[in-house]
């Protein structure tokens, strides 16, 4: 059954952190399961909503887990919101982003005290009262907020930790404004995605953690969503999101063998 189910899928996305690692650690099976889907012809796009690390960095950091894999199959974020800031003419911006990521954004003009647009990803500890005041002015100024993502918690080796949904969430509320949201589960960083990866929804699955931004997202599209049950998952949280996963799995491991010899087809 799960076989047909997957029969029609000719391409994939393919969720990072939580999927293939989670921070400095390799899923156990990952490296192994990428080479064999890739021996397997089924194209792939390894998408996530991380802002913390450059598409050169993300590619550094799968390499170094022996996960093979080219720069340009990364279609993450930071790609999206460059895409997004290029239909609107280059605006003056402010980013709230560490260096690696905020060199993807050198052809843009940066403005810290009158922005056009403030561009929010994930800063860690740079978070504080004062700098949500400052940001706060801005926005009341006339600057729009744009969230690379929303995201609610991720997943560490020390256990969940809240993400920069927090921080949107409580810049929305001060200041009335609503953030465009480019990341997962938004429905333009899906139809991106896709055409980077030059395969329709029906064609395409999701492999993701997070039964909101991944499976969600990818449902509301028209994609296939399939759930790890490695990263984020918990299980109390899928049954409270409301949404069913077309397939669960144990993880990444197990997804070549319910693959095989579709790719090409």
């Amino acid at each position: 059954m799960r076989r047909d189910l997957l029969s029609h899928i000719r391409g994939l996305l393919i969720d990072l952190d939580g999927v293939l690692y989670i921070g400095d650690r390799a899923i156990e099976g990952a490296a192994e399961s990428v080479r064999r889907l890739k021996t397997q012809g089924i194209p792939l796009r390894f998408t996530t909503n991380t802002t913390t690390r450059s598409q050169r960095e993300l590619r550094d950091k799968l390499i170094s887990h022996s996960i093979p894999v080219e720069q340009e199959e990364i279609f993450g974020v930071l790609q999206a919101a460059v895409a997004y800031l290029k239909q609107r003419g280059r605006p003056d911006c402010r980013f709230l982003l560490t260096d690696g990521p905020l060199s993807e954004f050198d052809e843009f003009p940066r403005n810290d005290l009158h922005p056009e647009y403030i561009i929010v990803g994930d800063i860690g500890k740079r978070w504080d009262y004062n700098l949500m005041n400052e940001v706060f002015a801005l926005l009341s100024a006339g600057a729009d907020l744009l969230a690379l993502h929303k995201g609610k918690f991720w997943q560490t080796e020390e256990g969940l930790r809240v993400d920069i949904g927090a921080f949107v969430a409580g810049l929305e509320y001060v200041t009335g404004k609503t953030a465009t949201v480019l990341g997962k589960p938004s429905k333009d960083f899906f139809h991106l995605a896709l055409a980077d990866l030059g395969l329709p929804a029906e064609q395409v699955a999701m492999i993701g953690d997070d039964v909101e931004s991944d499976v969600g997202g990818a449902l509301k599209v028209g994609m296939t969503g399939i759930l790890v049950r490695t990263g984020k998952f918990r299980e109390d949280l899928v049954s409270r999101s409301g949404i069913t996963p077309d397939l669960t799995i144990d993880s990444i491991a197990d997804l070549p063998s319910l693959l095989g010899g579709i790719g090409g087809s």
